[in-house]
């Protein structure tokens, strides 16, 4: 039976790579219903990634910083009332809980909506907010198919995974502009993405170094590093460690511009982070390592070829990993080589 919304609310607020496994959510409740505002909550550093989508109508700042410690922070409780009466004046139909926290259910709660879908993390009890929870199950081992899983049950069928990144013109002009000062080609160049929130994510500076002086010197690519203004000097340290030149992107893109360096790049090889995950969106030929993080739960979507890790296929429904074997130093230089050599003669997804 098809059920007929007027009023829905996203709620995923971050993180960066979260967010993008949201996207085939978003396109897949505006096919199913085709009629409702589609709102988001989002926090303020990742809506520019939203801005504009096509399936989307209103965009929703939550603030986390600003209302932090709002029970006794007059500005950041006053904050917090205003964006529940937003919520609440907006009369939502059904809400969808991508995150599954405390806050951001019982802020699902608070909006006064009757109807609240939401996954079962056991993480915070953030389910017991929820009138509808589906259990995790390992046929739907990836959060993508787990998310189409909950939108299943709010009544929707047509469940294909579609990621949306539109090109914005502004972000590609300004995408060539920045890759002209340091004289790239805007066809032929390579990205490396070597930082992450966490440093167990990150692949050691020396090979990321010897590897972009093999895409140089055998694959005729120019390399960029895109990263954080924090993670600049990382970055500085692999281009000291490189015999030929890396061009040093930290912090110098927009997240729309970003989105198109990416989307131009010959390949990316990347850290389980944000970007890489924008990367796999974008459908780029692509390496993507992977360490304590389950690729099962999180690994680009039906992209299997791009990981590179322990036990890829055997770690279950288990977000993370303690298993020592899993850590990042344990990924070869001639693993990564191999990949992304494959990956540029495009003979795997």
């Amino acid at each position: 039976m098809s059920v007929a919304y007027e009023r829905i609310l996203l709620i995923k607020p971050s993180s960066l790579g979260d967010i993008v496994m949201a996207l085939p959510a978003l396109s897949a409740l505006r096919r199913n219903f085709p009629r409702a505002k589609i709102s988001w909550l989002i926090r303020p550093e990742f809506a520019p990634l939203i801005e504009g989508h096509p399936h989307l109508d209103e965009i929703i700042l939550f603030d986390r910083r600003g209302l932090t410690g709002a029970w006794h922070r007059p500005q950041a409780f006053r904050g917090l009332m205003s964006l529940i009466a937003r919520l609440r004046k907006a009369r939502f139909d059904v809400v969808l809980d991508l995150q599954g926290l405390f806050r951001t259910a019982a802020l699902a709660r608070l909006s006064g909506c009757k109807r609240r879908f939401g996954p079962i993390w056991r993480r915070e009890f953030a389910h017991y907010f929820y009138t509808t929870t589906i259990p995790p199950r390992r046929e739907w081992v990836h959060v993508i198919d787990y998310y189409s899983k909950l939108i299943e049950a709010m009544g929707g069928r047509d469940l294909g995974v579609e990621f949306v990144l539109p090109e914005k013109p502004v972000a590609v002009t300004a995408a060539r502009n920045l890759l002209s000062q340091y004289k790239i080609d805007f066809e032929r160049y390579g990205v490396i993405i070597p930082g992450s929130a966490q440093v167990s994510k990150c692949w050691p500076a020396e090979r990321f170094a010897a590897l972009a002086d093999r895409l140089t010197s055998e694959h005729g690519l120019a390399v960029l590093a895109t990263g954080s203004n924090s993670e600049a000097p990382m970055i500085e340290q692999i281009r000291r460690l490189a015999q030929h030149p890396i061009a040093n992107l930290a912090g110098r893109t927009s997240l729309p511009e970003l989105v198109e360096v990416l989307r131009q790049a010959r390949l990316v090889v990347s850290n389980d982070t944000g970007p890489g995950h924008i990367a796999a969106a974008l459908g780029r030929p692509l390496v993507m390592m992977f360490s304590w993080s389950n690729p099962l739960r999180v690994g680009p979507y039906g992209r299997s070829a791009c990981v590179v890790a322990r036990d890829t296929t055997s770690r279950g429904l288990a977000i993370k990993s303690r298993d020592p074997r899993h850590a990042i130093q344990n990924i070869t230089f001639d693993e990564v080589y191999t990949r992304a050599v494959e990956q540029l003669a495009g003979t795997v997804q």
